[in-house]
């Protein structure tokens, strides 16, 4: 079993950035495969980005490829998602995830954090 828990969230202006982090505990964490999601109000949980477990395949959502960057460290059990030139419709909850695939579909991941908020200001 694993326990994810995203930080790094907050208030950014438009053109800003921001690194989220999501710490995962275990010593399984080399196992999975990671993705990023993210959640607006009143809209569906989306696909951003997933990373493979030994980190050499990585996928994007096409709104936000050339801008987001996943990546993990299995030394320090985490991924990352680094975010620049940001947008106000970027605004939402981010949440981590693990699971066996990199697939774009939120239930093929068995895993999830909390959420970490991204505000993006215009």
């Amino acid at each position: 079993q694993v326990q994810l828990v995203e930080s790094g969230g907050g208030l950014v202006q438009a053109g800003g950035s921001l690194r989220l982090s999501c710490a995962a505990s275990g010593r399984t964490f080399s196992t999975y495969d990671m993705g990023w999601f993210r959640q607006a109000p009143g809209k569906e949980r989306d696909f951003v980005a997933s990373i493979s477990r030994n980190g050499r395949i990585t996928w994007y959502a096409d709104s936000v490829k050339g801008r987001f960057a996943i990546s993990r460290d299995s030394a320090e059990n985490t991924v990352y998602l680094q975010m620049i030139s940001l947008k106000p419709e970027d605004t939402a909850v981010y949440y981590c995830a693990a699971g066996d695939t990199t697939r774009p579909y939120s239930h093929y991941y068995t895993y999830w954090g909390q959420g970490t908020q991204v505000t993006v200001s215009s």
